[in-house]
């Protein structure tokens, strides 16, 4: 097929599960669980196929998300990033310009980190979510000594010092405004350029969300409040130097996650592991969409995706043409760039102004006034914007 496409490698196990997550994940006891090993196995014998089948000329980023892939351990780690680049050089002639892998505190070690750099690793996504370690314990969020959290990022700034991020989230049980900004103080300290700010999202289904239910206190929960928690956030983070480029992410000049702005731009991403959702929409052809089944054990016994005797299949999805515009302007519009005008034309061979002017004349005032694309204010109000996108569009 020869495309340009970008690599997501999904590892789910966990130490533990945090109360606020819906992502698939698995939980392991022992660092020596030989699931580890074996998963390893079957994610690099999955790549040589996938590789093998799009043989991609160009995959500009990797990133290796879970779960926690730090879990993995050194050896593990090295052997992953360095056997899929041995892949993948098969057809592409140039190395990623972005490796990312994103690791927990309690995982990270000079061992680790002299690891993942050896496998050519170039940026690091470290998951502290909260110094506050009241606030990690409500949410059963592993690792709360909060000595190993600044540990890691003092590791974090010796052997990433250009470029390593941080996930932060506001609105945790007993957070205040000091809490988040003593938070985004101490994380600015190691000098970090990258910081993801989440709100806190009480996703159905989670032990989150019937802590919510049943908890009276929940009552005196104000969203009002939340808001404008994150929003002192933002502007702690402005103010140091690290602007939005996105809804929840804020940045140095320059040290943007490559690899999440091609999502954000809809443009092609293979996807492995359980769980793991790959995107591929051709210039001229059929767009679809793969999903692998979310099942750790019946995936490593099939030995990968596609094995007839288990019965072991990717979902497909084919997407139509209103479908990946949506999708274009729902992931597009998070972006402070807005929708890439050149791929759209070319992908639809239409115009944006012309698909929604009600709606941009509707929220012009939020709107950048030299590029289609929200502006700072205009991102908090993005869902309110894409009702009415979606609105206009079902009118055509």
């Amino acid at each position: 097929m020869n495309i340009e496409t970008s690599l997501y490698i999904h590892v789910p196990f966990c130490a533990g599960k945090c109360d606020y997550c819906d992502f698939y994940s698995v939980p392991v006891s022992s660092l020596e669980d030989p699931r580890l090993d074996h998963y390893v196995d079957v994610l690099l014998s999955d790549t040589e196929n996938l590789i093998e089948v799009y043989k991609p000329g160009h995959i500009p980023s990797i990133y290796i998300g879970g779960g926690t892939p730090s879990i993995l351990g050194p050896e593990r780690i090295l052997r992953l990033t360095k056997n899929i680049l041995r892949i993948i050089s098969r057809y592409a002639a140039m190395q990623p310009k972005e490796i990312t892998v994103e690791a927990n505190p309690e995982f990270i070690s000079k061992a680790f980190l002299e690891a993942v750099l050896e496998g050519c690793v170039n940026r690091l996504s470290i998951g502290i979510q909260s110094f506050h370690g009241t606030s990690r314990k409500a949410v059963n969020r592993a690792g709360s000594d909060e000595t190993k959290l600044e540990d890691s990022l003092s590791l974090a700034k010796e052997f990433f010092p250009e470029f390593f991020s941080v996930d932060l989230i506001s609105g945790l049980p007993f957070q205040s405004d000091k809490i988040l900004l003593d938070d985004i103080a101490k994380v600015l300290e190691y000098s970090t350029s990258h910081v993801s700010l989440y709100a806190l999202t009480v996703e159905p289904g989670t032990p989150l969300a019937v802590q919510y239910k049943f908890d009276k206190s929940s009552e005196n929960n104000n969203s009002d409040d939340a808001d404008n928690l994150w929003l002192a956030g933002r502007d702690a983070l402005e103010k140091a130097g690290l602007s939005q480029y996105e809804v929840s992410n804020f940045c140095k000049p320059g040290k943007e996650s490559l690899h999440n702005i091609r999502y954000w731009r809809m443009e092609n991403w293979l996807a492995l592991g359980p769980a793991a959702s790959g995107t591929i929409i051709p210039e001229n052809g059929q767009a679809f969409r793969y999903t692998i089944p979310a099942n750790v054990d019946a995936w490593l016994a099939a030995g990968g995706i596609e094995n007839p005797d288990y019965g072991f299949f990717p979902q497909i999805e084919e997407l139509d043409e209103i479908t990946l515009i949506k999708e274009s302007f729902l992931m597009g519009f998070r972006y402070i760039e807005g929708p890439c005008k050149d791929l759209f034309n070319r992908r639809f061979k239409k115009n944006i102004r012309d698909l929604i002017p009600e709606t941009l004349k509707k929220w012009q005032l939020y709107l950048q006034k030299d590029k289609l694309a929200l502006n700072k204010e205009g991102l908090l109000i993005l869902n309110s914007f894409l009702v009415d996108t979606f609105r206009e569009l079902s009118l055509q």
